[in-house]
């Protein structure tokens, strides 16, 4: 029977440990929290977006880094298998808007105790509050690992070594950086690791005395010169640093890989957005015209109730350039299609985004082409395998990311117990 340790209880862990356990291994699940799935805890706010119900065209599309490396793990182990795994062992599910998939009782906690159940089940040994230290490699093979809990030390050997630790987004859920530490110390590739679906820094004033203001139907693209880097449409909200919400997360994805390759571009990127995307430029018109004659009497700054949110019209108003107290039945035609044009494309400009205590995942880590992506195995160091996060491939928001954890961990699980 072979004896296999997999490091980190999280989504990818937990899914290697009970696919090697039910193949035969003897399976150890250490974690270094007092409990397994913390992140899983607090995805999709706390109710744990577990996958997509989409066809594996859609899932790949949704990948943003190095999506052909998911072929053999997705087609091995799907979304489909994901949601028949979970139904089967006594957790309901539901599916929502664009293909997101929850348990029933959105408490992502039910999820866990499924997969606690499932690991009970398969004999899987997991220790809690143990510390992966650092791997036993002797010539070029890795026989096990290194370990402490408090002040005890041990080596507990092993047949291979699965590690599923996370990236560095949520540090406080233990995704601290120890897998990716001890997979470079033994000579693996680290992509560069950065914050991704992440909320934007922006460089304008003027978005403080919108925070709290969520916009809904919009319209974004994302440009550095001449290059369009991403376009997205959905929902967005200003804060008192910049912006955030689904559409700014996704677009955040992007901007991490854009900046990865083109570290020396000096030129800023901006974000467009399309306040009035279901309009053209020409039937905007003709609706502030509509609205000016509405308001014939009143001046500027108190025309504009019917087109935008009440805390948006001191900012338009003032970017416009038009005299705040003019009267509408005076605003020249240039000055209305300059308010057309501002409406149509409102621009931003990206300084940054927050930092891994507010992604929601990590964008880099093992580089892909040290992994074969037919095992999961290592290239570099015999019986080593990887899963979950700290491979450098990552995806957008509605449960894309937590299927390349089941999926990867379940293809290491399997490999390693062969």
């Amino acid at each position: 029977m072979k004896r296999i340790v997999v490091v980190g209880a999280g989504a990818a862990g937990m899914m290697a440990a009970l696919t090697a356990a039910k193949a035969g291994a003897d399976v150890t699940l250490i974690e270094k929290n007092e409990k397994p799935g913390k992140k899983i805890y607090i995805t999709g706010k706390g109710r744990c977006n577990v996958t997509n119900d989409c066809d594996a065209d859609s899932f790949f599309n949704n990948i943003v880094s190095n999506p052909k490396f998911m072929y053999s793990a997705f087609y091995g182990f799907d979304n489909v298998s994901v949601m028949e795994l979970i139904k089967d062992n006594g957790c309901a599910l539901k599916t929502e808007r664009g293909g997101r998939v929850f348990p029933v009782s959105d408490h992502s906690s039910d999820i866990i105790r499924c997969f606690e159940r499932m690991l009970k089940l398969a004999g899987v040994d997991i220790r809690y509050n143990v510390t992966a230290d650092k791997l036993l490699i002797r010539d070029n093979t890795c026989y096990g690992i290194a370990i402490y809990k408090g002040k005890d030390h041990e080596d507990i050997k092993a047949d291979a070594v699965i590690l599923a630790t996370g990236g560095l987004s949520y540090p406080s859920t233990g995704s601290t950086g120890d897998g990716l530490r001890m997979a470079e110390k033994c000579g693996h590739k680290i992509t560069e690791c950065k914050p991704a679906l992440v909320p934007f820094n922006i460089k304008e004033e003027w978005v403080k005395e919108l925070q709290g203001l969520s916009l809904k139907n919009v319209s974004l693209e994302m440009t550095c010169g001449k290059k369009t880097i991403y376009k997205g449409f959905g929902e967005m909200m200003f804060t008192h640093f910049g912006v955030t919400g689904p559409l700014i997360l996704s677009a955040s994805s992007y901007y991490s890989a854009f900046r990865t390759k083109k570290k020396e571009t000096n030129e800023a990127i901006k974000l467009n957005l399309d306040l009035k995307n279901a309009l053209s430029e020409e039937q905007l018109d003709k609706r502030i015209i509509r609205d000016f004659e509405k308001y014939n009497n009143k001046q500027f700054r108190n025309s504009l109730s019917d087109l935008l949110p009440s805390s948006m019209i001191p900012v338009i108003v003032k970017l416009s350039g038009i005299d705040p107290e003019k009267q509408v039945n005076l605003v020249s035609r240039e000055e209305r299609l300059k308010l057309v044009d501002l409406l149509k494309g409102l621009e931003l400009t990206v300084i940054g985004t927050r930092d891994f205590n507010e992604a929601i995942i990590t964008q880099g880590g093992v580089s892909v082409k040290n992994i074969n992506p037919s095992t999961m195995g290592s290239k570099i160091i015999d019986n080593l395998y990887f899963c979950g996060e700290m491979i450098d491939v990552d995806a957008l928001t509605g449960g894309f990311n937590l299927q390349i954890a089941w999926s990867t961990g379940h293809l290491a699980g399997e490999e390693a117990a062969v």
